[in-house]
């Protein structure tokens, strides 16, 4: 059975330790995993911009032994509309995994349902479950564990970052608490998935100083998502009072760190202060990306 990794619960609590497991020790020994070795060939397509995504899945196909071809889907047949189907099934015969960054969550699925290759999310407006393996990562490495551990995301929390911190922190073990004003509050279905797979708790409310009063972890994401540029204006005016300044992060455990998948807008939803401060692991986070990536790579090409 081909496995796919299009959301953060694709994987079992149990897999995705185990992964976490093996970008900590890819992260000592970056050359040590060979699964492209070949080199065999990776696709990654690209429907929005990407700095770290791009980069990080490049480095590390090419440091497995494969190698990464990049589609610009504005450059390619998808862009003539080209079926997903057709697309999967043309891909497939010829490459080992198949990396997406997209819009909807259902263009993941279509693709993972026509694949016989491994796809993974890279990103979608729904979910962003790479980069919560690279800040759980991030958690692991400075903390020593996830479980126990709570973390307090604080904004926009309809996002695909939010979402995807109360699925995988939940499975994780973690108390996830996201503070958001109403109408920019999770879903319920993904908060009732995240309590079904919770071991802690999970609180979602419209206070902040609650939701990061002790946490061992604070975050946040851009106010202003991908594709919602429109709304600028409307954004920061209602998610102002979210904003992680001095005092708000001062309210958490004195050994709380900050995390931010990045790009980060000084002055929006997180001061210079907080974010280029001693307890900011934002770099770490970016790298880890590289090793977390490596390893649900490497897990995928091991089990399909």
């Amino acid at each position: 059975m081909t496995r796919h990794f299009l959301k953060d619960d694709d994987i079992s609590p149990q897999e995705q330790a185990k992964i976490l497991d093996h970008a900590i020790a890819l992260k000592k020994d970056r050359f040590s995993d060979r699964s492209f070795e070949g080199p065999k060939t990776v696709a990654m397509i690209f429907d929005k911009t990407s700095t770290r995504t791009r980069v990080s899945f490049s480095v590390g196909i090419s440091e497995m032994g494969g190698f990464p071809l990049v589609i610009d889907s504005q450059s390619s047949q998808m862009a003539k509309s080209e079926s997903i189907a057709d697309t999967a099934k043309v891909l497939t015969r010829q490459v080992s995994q198949i990396m997406w960054r997209t819009y909807e969550q259902s263009n993941l699925d279509e693709m993972a349902k026509h694949s016989t290759v491994p796809v993974i999310s890279g990103l979608s407006d729904d979910y962003h479950p790479c980069q919560l393996l690279a800040d759980l990562q991030t958690i692991k490495e400075h903390f020593g564990k996830t479980e126990g551990l709570t973390v307090a995301y604080v904004g926009d929390g309809a996002n695909n970052v939010a979402n995807s911190y109360l699925i995988a922190g939940a499975m994780a073990g973690m108390n996830v608490r996201i503070a958001s004003p109403e109408g920019y509050q999770p879903s319920g279905e993904v908060v009732n998935r995240a309590k079904q797979l919770a071991s802690g708790e999970i609180l979602v409310n419209s206070d902040p100083a609650e939701a990061v009063s002790g946490a061992d972890v604070v975050t946040t994401d851009t106010w202003v998502s991908m594709g919602a540029e429109t709304e600028k204006a409307q954004r920061i005016g209602d998610l102002e009072p979210y904003r992680v300044d001095e005092n708000l992060f001062s309210q958490a455990s004195p050994e709380a760190v900050f995390l931010h998948c990045l790009p980060a807008y000084r002055g929006n939803e997180v001061t210079a202060g907080v974010i280029d401060g001693e307890r900011s692991l934002v770099w770490q986070q970016a790298e880890n990306r590289l090793h977390a990536q490596k390893a649900i790579m490497s897990f995928l090409a091991k089990n399909s």
